[in-house]
């Protein structure tokens, strides 16, 4: 398990949610009271690259071309699926848990969002979204609620924020190489 490792998948299969307002990166409106993030960027062009950049987003390829590993009890297509995320270097890593919260499968609009678990150093939602647009992009849509959950995340105050920035930057760069990898 490692120092800050501590969870197993099947620990969480029933844990709770650490925020009250599930399902919330769906909305129009972001709620209250969190940072949000949001952020889009065409990573494509026509119907094979929205297939592909799909495939990428309900594979986890934004997360793994994030630098993270990533356990899954089950695909990112399925609402309740528990992904289990570390960042960090082996043993020393620290574990990420969410759970698919909810998922869009649409002609020209797919993507899942999921909520953070216990034990994440942030308490919120991020929505991983790709759109097929009437001129042919294919556009890779982030949305993000969230606070610092754990005294460590806190700790790192300003810090946390720009690792969040960064691993959204590395989701945009990673489904865009799977967009295009063809």
């Amino acid at each position: 398990m490692g120092l800050l490792r501590r969870t197993a998948l099947p620990q969480l299969v029933d844990a709770p949610f650490t925020y009250s307002e599930v399902g919330a990166t769906q909305d129009a409106t972001l709620p209250a009271g969190h940072h949000h993030v949001e952020r889009s960027a065409v990573v494509g062009s026509g119907r094979a690259e929205f297939e592909r950049a799909t495939a990428a987003v309900f594979g986890w390829a934004a997360q793994r071309g994030a630098g993270l590993r990533v356990r899954a009890d089950g695909p990112a297509s399925t609402p309740g699926t528990v992904v289990l995320m570390t960042a960090g270097l082996g043993r020393l890593g620290m574990d990420i848990p969410c759970r698919v919260v909810w998922v869009v499968d649409e002609p020209r609009r797919r993507g899942f969002g999921y909520g953070t678990l216990p034990g994440h150093p942030e308490s919120g939602e991020e929505s991983f979204v790709v759109t097929l647009e009437p001129d042919g992009d294919v556009v890779y849509t982030l949305r993000a609620f969230s606070r610092l959950a754990t005294p460590l995340s806190r700790l790192g105050g300003p810090v946390s924020r720009r690792v969040q920035r960064l691993a959204l930057d590395r989701y945009v760069a990673a489904i865009r190489r799977a967009t295009r990898a063809g």
